[in-house]
């Protein structure tokens, strides 16, 4: 994965675009939903879990990508994944935590690829999408 970034090199560099003020979860969404959605991969690029979350998006009639777009991740876990993020950088995580943690991780990615892909078919088809960028 050499052209990849890590993961925490990633939110690093999406946290400095959000500002250095303590980052809620939704303001670093709000940033990867931007960046995602201007680099949504093809379908077949794409893992076959992730390929099956997002391949049925085009099939939506417009209010359900709306809805699909604007979907977040349930608050719960967007509140464990953040404290366990942050344990991670003060003491480290047992092996029962990161595991939690790369679940979290995945069904984050798998809601902002939904996301992203949701309002990249809303764009294409028309529609005025900037409501789903991040405000300043």
């Amino acid at each position: 994965m050499s052209d990849r970034i890590e993961k925490d090199e990633l939110i690093e560099r999406i946290s400095r675009r959000t500002g250095n003020s303590p980052k809620t979860v939704e303001k670093v969404e709000a940033e990867l939903l931007e960046v995602v959605a201007s680099a949504v991969p093809v379908a077949d690029e794409l893992p076959a879990e992730l390929n099956e979350a997002t391949s049925p998006l085009a099939l939506l009639d417009d209010e359900a990508l709306w809805r699909a777009a604007r979907s977040h991740l349930p608050a719960e876990a967007a509140v464990q994944m953040e404290n366990l993020h942050l344990k991670r950088q003060r003491e480290g995580l047992t092996e029962a935590e990161a595991q939690t943690l790369a679940g979290l991780v995945r069904q984050y990615e798998r809601a902002m690829l939904v996301r992203a892909q949701a309002a990249a078919l809303l764009k294409q088809r028309g529609h005025d999408v900037s409501e789903l960028a991040p405000r300043a």
